[in-house]
């Protein structure tokens, strides 16, 4: 796997719904403007509109770093009033760099090797 493939999930806080997709809307808006490596940024929300999740690629880990630079601010303000349980998966091996990042902003991080596929 040459690039970097990760998943982000999040509750989004009750009563919250409009305020989360406004702030999300940012965020994007904010990658497309200024990423140069990003693939992939696509979000999905539940029927119920009560969890989402993210789906990110990276053409590399240095990516990844760039979005983060870029987004930092938003995403606060996403996470302070509008989401909350952030969690990330990561799909290949990540510098100890990255790791310390997702502990940093993410609570963590959980890593998981490609199997086997088409």
């Amino acid at each position: 796997m040459s690039h970097l493939e990760l998943v982000a999930h999040m509750k989004i806080r009750p009563g919250q719904l409009e305020r989360f997709k406004a702030r999300a809307a940012e965020l994007v808006r904010l990658t497309r403007g200024q990423d140069t490596q990003t693939l992939r940024y696509d979000w999905f929300i539940d029927e119920v509109g009560m969890e989402c999740e993210v789906h990110e690629l990276y053409l590399s880990e240095q990516g990844l770093m760039e979005h983060n630079h870029h987004i930092m601010e938003a995403r606060d303000l996403l996470f302070k009033d509008a989401a909350s349980d952030h969690r990330m998966a990561v799909f290949g091996a990540i510098s100890p760099e990255l790791r310390g990042l997702f502990d940093k902003h993410a609570g963590g991080v959980s890593r998981f090797s490609f199997f086997q596929g088409l």
